[in-house]
């Protein structure tokens, strides 16, 4: 294993794909494989489920569905940083036209 925790240097689709092929295919076991590329086991293990759920062999969030989600976090979170600065706005404008409605009437 790597020893490392956390997130390690990213691995291409490509490379994860061969990877996990080399398990399949090659009859060795995920600690040879994972020692023979220089990565951890836990992490060979993760790609093979992934690629399992990708291929639809069990059931699980796919790949391209885990991106989706992400992706519309992403646009979430950018809405309500727009609607929290709205609603500022908003506020400041309306206070700025009470503001010139009191100064018209007292004048």
């Amino acid at each position: 294993m790597s020893g490392r925790g956390g997130r390690g240097r990213p691995f291409s689709l490509e490379f994860r794909e061969q990877a996990v092929r080399l398990v399949r295919e090659s009859g060795r076991s995920v600690p040879q494989v994972a020692k023979q590329i220089g990565i951890g086991e836990s992490t060979l293990y993760k790609w093979i489920e992934r690629a399992s759920v990708d291929a639809g062999e069990r059931p699980g969030t796919t790949s391209e569905e885990l991106a989706e989600l992400k992706a519309l976090r992403k646009q979430v979170r950018s809405l309500a940083e727009e609607n929290e600065f709205l609603k500022k706005a908003s506020a400041f404008f309306a206070a700025e036209t009470d503001r010139s409605r009191r100064n018209q009437n007292s004048g």
